[in-house]
């Protein structure tokens, strides 16, 4: 198990390469590059140019959040198994639907959260909804959920949704998914996130209730869903 920075285990590594916190932290790979640029993490490159990053500092991340632990990465179960500390538990897979289509919502407003959980328990009886309240949290949760949709908050602590859009697009399981973005950016306020948005249903949140539930319907359909 990882412990405490004041009682370091001298059989633990001082330091992981990208690929083994990946693994610790049930992330991928570019999840823990975007943390080390964002000094959430204390990285340093060797003479080869390979990232090591120090064990101490993912301790620490792992601490802030409230993770009881987790084990050396050759063992380690993901510590967002179950949703994460940021997002509500995910159902156990033994007690969903089968085959029931995953909705994944990454947004930091509990009100928000509370009012899309609303609109899919009445308008998607049937649907498993998923929440994540940052991008780090909600890029781990995409990786185990592979949800049908994908619902992203542009605002958000730690990564916006932009980025994290385009963190996602660079993955191959991506294609997969349907993506909605809310926001409570005018179309003005949204211009320097242009980049990820093309092509995107974006509902501005005061519309979120007359909008969200049409466009889950276009989402999910395709996947044989009646509303």
């Amino acid at each position: 198990m990882l412990t405490s920075s004041h009682h370091p285990d001298p059989t633990l590594p001082d330091h992981y390469t990208t690929l083994e916190v990946a693994k610790l932290l049930g992330m991928a790979v570019r999840s823990v590059q975007l943390m080390v640029d964002r000094n959430e993490l204390e990285a340093w490159k060797t003479p080869g140019g390979h990232r090591r990053i120090s064990r101490a500092s993912v301790e620490r991340w792992i601490n802030a959040r409230g993770y009881p632990g987790a084990e050396a990465p050759s063992t380690a179960p993901s510590p967002l198994a179950a949703g994460g500390p940021a997002g509500r538990p995910s159902k156990p897979q033994s007690q969903r639907t089968a085959g029931a289509p995953q909705i994944l919502l990454i947004e930091d407003s509990v009100h928000f959260q509370n009012l899309v959980g609303l609109i899919v328990q009445q308008h998607f009886p049937g649907v498993v909804l998923h929440v994540a309240s940052d991008g780090i949290a909600g890029l781990a949760l995409y990786g185990q959920t592979q949800p049908d949709v994908l619902i992203v908050d542009i605002l958000l602590p730690g990564i916006d949704g932009a980025t994290l859009i385009t963190a996602l697009r660079s993955q191959p399981q991506f294609a997969r998914s349907q993506l909605i973005v809310v926001t409570s950016l005018d179309e003005q306020q949204r211009e320097p996130y242009a980049f990820a948005l093309q092509g995107v249903k974006v509902i501005h949140k005061p519309r979120l209730v007359a909008e969200l539930p049409a466009a889950l319907t276009a989402c999910l359909q395709p996947a044989g869903t009646t509303p």
